[in-house]
């Protein structure tokens, strides 16, 4: 944990796939932090929205789903077991349902709805009013928190993204194929980069992190020089 008493925001986007919560997760628990999973918020809205009809064989009705954003209460508990934070949507841990290949395939076109964006970025912001608060996604260094202290953009080859997501998933024994996990993460990278409200796109004031060929320990060293320098 860092003894500096200089809390900041740190705004971690880019990439699906990337491992930007792993990393982000990391940064939190060393600097003692809190950390916000947006695109688990995201994910947690498209699942909600599958389950209660609104999104029926990948189809989604926008004005469904819209009228069921005051129902949808999503919340975060801390999971000593795992030595991270669990989502819940209404009281119910949802935390390894979002993970579907469903919700995948979904998700980009659920955020891409304004109210949903909305609705989501006025709840990041007020978690991260009181600054020790690291928050990945895809626009909280460009519209969540363009003040953040520090921004950190994230990408790595599609194919290493592929192949990470398909051992993840494989792991939890779900039915996939390398070709079908590299065909969602090529056709998510469209569709984050081209959605008219907030698309995916490195801030000016960003440092660029290919993870690519780097182990989890040079990714926490890479970070830790420049926060060092950040808040000096």
């Amino acid at each position: 944990m860092s003894n500096n008493s200089k809390k900041i925001i740190v705004a971690v986007d880019g990439y699906s796939s990337c491992g930007k919560s792993t990393f982000a997760k990391a940064i939190a628990a060393r600097l003692g932090y809190i950390f916000i999973d947006t695109g688990a918020m995201y994910r947690a809205v498209t699942l909600y929205a599958i389950e209660q009809g609104a999104i029926v064989d990948g189809v989604v009705d926008e004005a469904a789903v819209v009228a069921l954003l005051p129902k949808i209460d999503i919340g975060f508990k801390f999971n000593s077991e795992r030595g991270a934070s669990d989502i819940y949507v209404n009281g119910e841990c949802v935390e390894s349902k979002i993970r579907s290949i469903e919700v995948s395939n979904c998700v980009s076109k659920v955020s891409s709805i304004a109210q949903v964006r909305s609705k989501l970025v006025a709840m990041q912001q007020a978690m991260g009013r009181e600054r020790g608060v690291v928050m990945d996604g895809r626009d909280i260094g460009t519209v969540v928190f363009p003040d953040a202290e520090m921004k950190i953009f994230m990408t790595a080859d599609a194919k290493v993204r592929a192949e990470r997501r398909y051992a993840e998933l494989t792991a939890k024994g779900d039915k996939v194929t390398m070709q079908e996990i590299l065909e969602n993460v090529i056709s998510r990278d469209r569709a984050d980069e081209n959605r008219a409200i907030s698309p995916l796109r490195r801030a000016d004031d960003a440092e660029l992190l290919d993870n690519s060929h780097m182990s989890v320990e040079e990714q926490m060293a890479w970070f830790m020089e420049r926060y060092e320098q950040c808040i000096k």
